[in-house]
């Protein structure tokens, strides 16, 4: 590992947001170094550790972005930023906490006071909270889900499936995107209902993937919630999800950028001290233009993520579409390169499973697929420009 590119970048953040950085790598190198790490995830399959969630929490790091009345930290977007990025450089395994961090958002707009003092404080103490937005036939499209949600004696009743959901086995409560009435449009008629997963009616299925334990089949038959808990508005299920995009988006970013960080350390570290012809390969030309590059491009990269999380904690009605688009378009994409670069630059070593690059190529693939694929984050910032 290089110390000095923990740093590069850092010179925006205030002193105490950088005591905080370095509070978290020195976490990250104690508690979930490589000689743990296996351990605590079960030889890599489970990606989320709920001890370590809890240890976190404890130290009141867990609530970094939820207000200090829920038992939070009452920081902002950009604090949770730093808390993404470095826990994903440092491999902490809390993999459930971005999506968690999108529904504590989505709660902070629009729950009521009794479902932020329930399920804020939830989280702030180091629990899991889920959504559950593509279907089998809705993915990217997605108000062209069909899981519905009816008002019957007091209660709703949900039926349909869901895909896709990340660490839904490892949440309290699951936020079911889903169809409550119908509208003039596909986008209309849309809500947002949370449901216990132990719920009767919701079975939870794993799905098996490249990164092991962290997304799941949901399938709802005659689930009932009560109906205490909608979310937001009757109908008003797609306005909210637009206005959560931007919080969205930026999560996500941030955790790519952790990962592709982790990478490059990795892949600079190798090239520093592996030999070839006599000398570290580090000192041809090749390996260096390749990691200059990535150097340069996570710098960027941290500079947009924080420019954006600053503007979003500043403005937080205001919609930024290509702003986070870009932002969650350029860290997954730069989290697949540093990856696969890393595999190029360790050789063999790179693709053996003895070695950490390949699961860093394979967490990495995902990022450009999920919360909105790069060739969604194109056509949206494409249709800023005019076009």
């Amino acid at each position: 590992m290089t110390s000095a590119s923990g740093a590069l970048g850092d010179s925006d953040l205030t002193e105490e947001q950088q005591d905080f950085a370095r509070a978290l790598r020195d976490y990250c190198e104690r508690e979930c170094g490589p000689e743990r790490l296996k351990e605590l995830t079960s030889g890599f399959d489970d990606l989320h550790n709920d001890d370590v969630a809890r240890q976190m929490a404890e130290l009141g790091w867990y609530g970094v972005a939820i207000e200090e009345a829920y038992g939070g930290s009452g920081g902002g977007l950009l604090e949770a930023c730093v808390f993404l990025e470095e826990t994903a450089r440092g491999e902490a395994p809390i993999g459930a906490y971005p999506v968690t961090l999108i529904v504590a958002g989505a709660l902070a707009r629009f729950g009521t006071e009794a479902q932020k003092r329930r399920l804020l404080g939830h989280v702030a103490g180091g629990g899991a909270l889920a959504i559950a937005m593509s279907e089998p036939e809705a993915g990217s499209d997605v108000g062209a889900l069909s899981t519905r949600a009816e008002r019957s004696n007091g209660e709703w009743v949900l039926n349909g499936a869901k895909m896709w959901c990340s660490y839904a086995h490892k949440a309290s409560e699951i936020l079911i995107v889903c169809r409550s009435e119908r509208g003039e449009s596909k986008h209309e008629g849309l809500s947002m209902v949370l449901v216990p997963r132990e719920s009767d009616g919701l079975t939870v299925t794993p799905i098996e993937t490249l990164g092991g334990k962290e997304t799941n089949e949901l399938h709802l038959e005659d689930c009932h919630a009560p109906e205490d808990a909608l979310l937001g508005e009757p109908g008003a299920g797609w306005t909210q999800l637009m206005a959560g995009l931007n919080y969205e988006r930026v999560i996500l970013a941030a955790s790519a950028l952790g990962l592709a960080q982790r990478a490059f350390d990795e892949a600079l570290a190798y090239a520093k001290e592996r030999k070839q012809f006599g000398r570290p390969i580090g000192s041809f030309q090749a390996t260096q233009h390749k990691l200059a590059d990535l150097a340069t491009e996570l710098v960027q990269a941290r500079m947009l993520v924080r420019s954006v999380a600053r503007t979003i904690d500043s403005a937080p009605e205001r919609m930024l579409p290509r702003e986070a688009s870009m932002a969650k378009l350029a860290c997954t994409e730069l989290a697949k390169r540093c990856a696969i670069e890393g595999v190029q630059i360790m050789g063999g070593y790179g693709y053996a499973t003895e070695y950490p690059m390949e699961r860093y190529l394979r967490a990495a693939v995902v990022t450009t697929i999920f919360g909105g694929t790069s060739e969604i984050q194109k056509n949206i910032i494409a249709k800023t420009l005019g076009l």
